[in-house]
């Protein structure tokens, strides 16, 4: 949810929460002390049929009109579903050794690659060197500085990298955190004016995450796991119509363009085959090399 108006800021926390709980309340009438007992209330007479409505029926929101961060499971989320199915095992040893220029002066790009790096921090965090884990979060925290989402993301990256540096959070912990972290990023981005930034950095850690995921299901030889892992027609959808409708016309949205439609095929297919894993691999590959 965008922060709009004049409404203050809340501070961005990896840590606490605010759940809205609704109450019932319950009324007594009272005399002494001594709660009385109502006399039953008479039957209602029927009601009268309400005139027909002129009023177009109420649709169900199209996967385009989704926001991008219902749209991806959380990265905690994924990883159980890797753990379970068999495919979770030495996932660090796939994330590519990225060297990004976060300086550019491009912020669509820029978001792009910051969502990459997130992907690889979260869905390796459980057994990913500690200077490669470092060197991630400084790359995500100057990605956030130049798309314009500083402040509180800024502040909270400072914390965690301290930590880590300490040695003073376990990984576990540092996973659940970085989860939270993630998303409250998308609210902080559209508060700085950066809306049309989230679906692009949202894309980034989509594509990579799925690359990922199938490069660990080949790496596993299991490629019946790509049914439940990979097949995702509504985020497809989702991230297509944006390019197709919102994206500039440079060859990262063009290449992007034609890999999603070819997801959107293989996503569509009732179950996944060992080929159609290493379609999605390639695919997402081909986007991923062009930034």
């Amino acid at each position: 949810m965008a922060y709009l108006g004049t409404t203050p800021r809340p501070p961005l926390s990896t840590r606490h929460f605010l759940p809205l709980v609704a109450l019932p309340f319950l009324l007594l009438a009272c005399d002494g002390g001594q709660a009385q007992t109502a006399a039953p209330p008479p039957a209602p007479a029927a009601a009268a049929p309400p005139p027909p409505s002129t009023a177009p029926p109420a649709t169900l929101p199209a996967a385009d009109q989704k926001p991008a961060e219902a749209l991806v499971p959380s990265p905690v989320e994924l990883q159980l579903a890797m753990t379970k199915a068999g495919v979770a095992g030495g996932l660090s040893k796939l994330v590519p050794d990225h060297k990004f220029n976060m300086a550019a002066t491009d912020k669509e790009i820029v978001a792009v690659r910051t969502g990459v790096v997130i992907a690889d921090t979260l869905l390796a965090v459980n057994d990913l060197p500690k200077d490669k884990l470092l060197a991630n979060m400084a790359t995500i925290q100057a990605g956030m500085k130049a798309i314009g989402a500083g402040g509180n993301i800024d502040a909270t990256l400072d914390d965690l990298t301290a930590r880590i540096s300490n040695d003073s959070i376990v990984r576990d912990e540092l996973l659940k955190e970085l989860d939270q972290m993630h998303q409250q990023i998308l609210p902080e981005i559209v508060f700085n004016g950066g809306e049309k930034l989230v679906p692009l950095l949202q894309a980034g850690s989509w594509l990579e995450g799925s690359n990922l995921v199938a490069s660990a299901i080949l790496a596993a030889n299991k490629p019946e796991a790509g049914t439940n892992l990979l097949r995702q027609e509504v985020a497809v959808g989702y991230f297509l119509n944006y390019v197709q409708t919102q994206a500039s016309t440079k060859p990262v949205s063009a290449q992007l363009e034609k890999t999603l439609l070819a997801l959107k095929d293989i996503a569509a297919k009732p179950t996944l085959t060992a080929d159609d894993v290493q379609a999605v691999k390639d695919q997402t590959a081909q986007v991923l090399a062009l930034l």
